[in-house]
């Protein structure tokens, strides 16, 4: 994605940074040898893709469960296992014990990492709109939603795109929550919702399969900001997210993570030019 090629030049010192904050010997042993005993971790998605994706066998595959079917393999968990959820019972049913970790683009924020131990960086990406074609209503912003009052945009629920149409003035009856992609899109089809929004490459990706000449993608969304996402722990696992970032940092290192999530269209140099510290103090 050219839009993070400038981001390449400090990838390296991202990476230093992780390897010298963490260290192997940091491992919640308990936590990481239960994993290790089970044979798995698991793990909290969306089944959105490319960040996750759920195929019809059951397998769990998209970059995010790649990534993190990796990093444990390193860690010597074998395996992962993967429960569809909404994004506003992610972070509940994580620290409710339900899930081992999260691994579904929830981006950071300084109220999630308030209340989870996020990972270095994993996946970056902008915001996008699905519209009809020719964008009827000249959307450009969320800011241009809320000013027309008969519009409607669809969100996942609890998701960042929900929160930030309401932050941007779209009154909460006019924000619908969609509980998936296949739905946001056939919603937009329909007529029953007048744009719907994802990160760009989720959008893309709806936009490939529908191969729908009707439709239209508006990216970026004008004024929302760029989000990276990062494995997500409970706070009492801060040791084991160490040992994460240990193997992660080891990863972007030797290019390992490129060849993991470059194919799905996210930029490792993206991921590796910032820090989850800096992510979490963002304003």
């Amino acid at each position: 994605m050219k839009r993070f090629a400038t981001w390449a030049g400090v990838a390296g010192l991202a990476v230093a940074a992780t390897l010298a904050a963490t260290t192997p010997g940091s491992a919640d042993d308990s936590k990481l040898e239960q994993l290790k005993e089970q044979g798995f971790a698991r793990l909290a998605i969306a089944n959105e893709p490319p960040y996750t994706a759920v195929a019809a066998d059951g397998k769990v595959s998209g970059a995010a469960p790649d990534v993190a079917r990796e990093v444990f393999k390193r860690l010597g968990v074998a395996d992962v296992v993967a429960s569809i959820s909404e994004y506003g019972a992610m972070i509940p049913g994580l620290q409710a014990g339900r899930f081992d970790v999260v691994t579904a683009g929830l981006f950071m924020k300084p109220e999630r990492c308030a209340a989870v131990a996020y990972s270095e960086p994993v996946l970056c990406d902008a915001e996008a709109m699905l519209v009809k074609k020719g964008n009827p209503k000249g959307f450009k912003s969320y800011e241009d939603v809320a000013k027309d009052t008969s519009a409607t945009i669809g969100a996942p629920g609890g998701g960042t795109e929900e929160k930030l149409a309401l932050n941007a003035g779209v009154p909460r009856d006019r924000v619908i929550v969609v509980p998936d992609g296949q739905s946001g899109l056939k919603m937009v089809q329909d007529g029953r919702i007048d744009a719907y929004s994802l990160p760009v490459l989720s959008i893309n990706d709806l936009m490939k399969k529908a191969n729908d000449p009707n439709l239209e993608v508006i990216a970026p969304v004008q004024g929302a900001p760029v989000y990276c996402d990062g494995a997500a722990f409970n706070k009492k696992d801060t040791a084991l997210r160490d040992a994460f970032n240990v193997e992660l940092a080891k990863m972007k290192e030797s290019g390992d993570f490129a060849k993991i999530i470059e194919p799905y269209g996210f930029s490792a140099a993206a991921a590796m030019s910032t820090t989850t510290e800096k992510l979490c103090s963002a304003k």
